[in-house]
């Protein structure tokens, strides 16, 4: 009997150790998913940040862009209202 129970100790031991190592895996496999799950949100994240700094680097340089043709335009207003007073005087 005591060769008996020695066995079926061990066999409860390995069945519990195997449980064990079930449950580990376990663990493991939703710990790697959640961290998969995380670095995809970081990286969606990271983007739309880039997309954005692009995003705004472009809207400052059509910013610069319409400044100048703003200026532009001034500076051809004033030249034609020279021009119209000259001509007025004439």
């Amino acid at each position: 009997g005591e060769a008996r129970r020695g066995k079926m100790a061990a066999g409860g031991a390995a069945e519990a150790q195997a449980r064990f190592g079930h449950s580990v895996k376990g663990l493991l496999t939703e710990k790697v998913t959640s961290c998969g799950t995380d670095v995809i949100a970081l990286t969606k994240q990271v983007l739309k940040g880039s997309r954005s700094a692009e995003l705004l680097g472009q809207a400052a340089r059509n910013m610069v862009m319409q400044e100048d043709a703003i200026l532009h335009s001034e500076d051809s207003l004033r030249k034609m209202a020279i021009i119209t007073t000259h001509l007025q005087y004439q």
